[in-house]
């Protein structure tokens, strides 16, 4: 293996590293403003500095490049490698970052649930209730004013607390 694969490998591996690092959310490396996205973002850079690494040494093993000429072509072929890669790792960081979630549901989301009663529940007493929030299936503590059996579909009329919920019959 040719010195200057090598060192080319080398560069890549840090670009390798620097990408590690962001996405353990370390931020040490971040170059531009944690509000700007632009060129110089941790990601691009990442991309940027190992593609061109890990194409500059390809380049080099194909040449078998052990002259400053040869050396000058690897770099260009790294630099040929290094920018469209830089360009899309911002673009897909930044698609990420940007993308559109729903907000966390609280309490106040299950107030007007439907849902079925699992475990019965007694007068003054806690049974269980399975409703669905946000999509998806939750199991609460279910009070109400009278005897719920099992199977019968609820109505969540007040979140007593994250974990328990007053309901009627639906």
């Amino acid at each position: 293996m040719a010195t200057g694969t090598l060192i080319f490998l080398v560069i890549g591996g840090a670009g390798v590293a620097v990408l590690a690092l962001g996405l353990l959310g370390t931020g040490l490396l971040h170059l531009g403003s944690p509000d700007v996205d632009g060129p110089v973002s941790l990601e691009t850079v990442a991309g940027f500095v190992g593609a061109f690494g890990f194409g500059a040494a390809i380049v080099n093993e194909l040449l078998g490049g052990r002259t400053p000429g040869m050396l000058a072509v690897a770099v260009a072929g790294g630099a040929f490698a290094a920018v469209p890669t830089a360009w899309l790792a911002s673009r897909l960081s930044r698609a990420a970052r940007d993308m559109r979630t729903d907000p966390t549901p609280t309490r106040d989301h299950l107030v007007g649930a439907t849902g079925l009663v699992v475990t019965p529940v007694p007068t003054g007493g806690y049974g269980e209730v399975r409703v669905r929030l946000a999509g998806q299936p939750v199991k609460l503590n279910a009070r109400a004013d009278r005897p719920i059996p099992v199977g019968a579909r609820i109505f969540v009329v007040e979140a007593l607390s994250e974990t328990s919920v007053q309901v009627e019959t639906y």
